[in-house]
C-alpha cells in the first residue's frame, strides 16, 4: 500500500506560524522521518513565511524525485498572476496550488470578489487548488458548482485553526454539504491536532467516519502537517491504518495515498 503524506512544509528562514516548530525543516529531515514512519511520498506545501520556499521545494523534488511533489503558491496580487496560473504545472514538481491567508493575502479576498479571476484561470489551466477554507466553506461550494472542471481540496478537514474537541467540529455540516460536488475533496491533514485526548484521539473518530461516509475514500486524503503534530509521524499513519475499524483494505489503500495521487495526476 503506497503511503503518501498529503501535506508537509519545508523552510530555511522566516518566522513560522506559532503552532509549528520554530526551527527550519529540511528535505533531509523529512526523508528521515518518512523512512522511520514508513511513508513513501509527501506533498510539499511551500510556506508564505519563507519567500523562497517554492524554490526550496523544487530543490527537494530534484534531489528526491520519487519522494516529493509540490502544491506551490505565488502572491495573489502579482501583476502576472494570470500567466503564472496558466503555466504553473510547467514548473518542476508542481501539481497544483495551495493558498492560505495572512496579512499579504487577506481572507476577505476569498469572499469579496478579489479572487474571482482565480477560479476560471485554474479551471482552464487544469491546476488543482487546495484552500485553507474553514471560514468560507459555502463559497467553496459555489465555486465548485460554477467551475465543475476545477478540482478543489479543503485543507485540514475544514477545521478552524487552533480549535479542539467539539469546538473544532462546529461547522462540520458545512463541510459535509460540499460532498455533493464531485470536484471537491478533503485533506484529512492535522487530524490529531483537533483533539485534546491522547493517541488514538477517540473523540474525533466519529467525525472522521462521517466524512468518510460523505466523501468516500476517493475524495478523502490522509496527511500530517507533521511540523505541528502532537504525536509521531508513525502514529499519524496508524491512526488511520489501525484505529479506524470501519475502513476496509480498499479504503485504506485509497485514503493513505492512491486517491491523492489520482486526483493530482501524480504517477505512482
Amino acid at each position: 500500500m503506497p503511503i503518501v503524506d498529503g501535506q508537509i512544509h519545508l523552510w530555511e528562514k522566516g518566522t513560522p506560524s506559532a503552532h509549528h516548530r520554530q526551527e527550519p525543516y529540511s528535505a533531509e529531515q523529512a526523508i528521515a522521518g518518512m523512512d522511520a514512519a514508513g511513508v513513501d511520498r509527501a506533498l510539499i506545501h511551500p510556506v508564505l513565511w519563507d519567500p523562497d520556499s517554492n524554490e526550496l521545494a523544487v530543490e527537494a523534488v530534484r534531489k528526491y524525485p520519487d519522494r516529493f511533489a509540490i502544491m506551490g503558491w505565488f502572491y495573489l496580487d502579482a501583476p502576472d498572476k494570470g500567466e503564472l496560473v496558466a503555466h504553473w504545472k510547467e514548473r518542476p514538481g508542481m501539481l497544483g496550488l495551495r493558498f492560505y491567508f495572512n496579512e499579504r493575502h487577506p481572507q476577505s479576498w476569498a469572499t469579496d470578489g478579489t479572487l474571482d479571476w482565480l477560479w476560471p484561470a485554474a479551471e482552464r489551466a487544469g491546476v488543482p487548488l487546495a484552500l485553507l477554507a474553514a471560514d468560507f466553506l459555502p463559497l467553496v461550494g459555489q465555486v465548485a458548482e460554477r467551475h465543475p472542471g476545477l478540482k478543489l481540496i479543503i485543507d485540514h478537514l475544514g477545521r478552524p485553526q487552533r480549535t479542539k474537541d467539539e469546538a473544532a467540529w462546529a461547522n462540520l455540516s458545512e463541510l459535509l454539504a460540499l460532498a455533493k460536488h464531485p470536484n471537491v475533496a478533503v485533506k484529512a491533514t492535522g487530524a490529531p491536532s483537533y483533539s485534546s485526548e491522547p493517541y488514538p484521539y477517540r473523540n474525533i473518530h466519529s467525525h472522521l467516519r462521517r466524512l468518510h461516509e460523505a466523501f468516500g475514500p476517493d475524495r478523502l486524503f490522509w496527511g500530517t502537517d507533521i511540523t505541528r503534530m502532537p504525536c509521531t509521524w508513525r502514529q499519524c499513519v496508524t491512526l488511520f491504518t489501525e484505529e479506524l475499524p470501519w475502513l476496509t483494505a480498499r479504503d485504506k489503500e485509497l485514503i493513505m495515498g492512491r486517491a491523492l495521487c489520482t486526483w493530482l495526476d501524480w504517477k505512482l
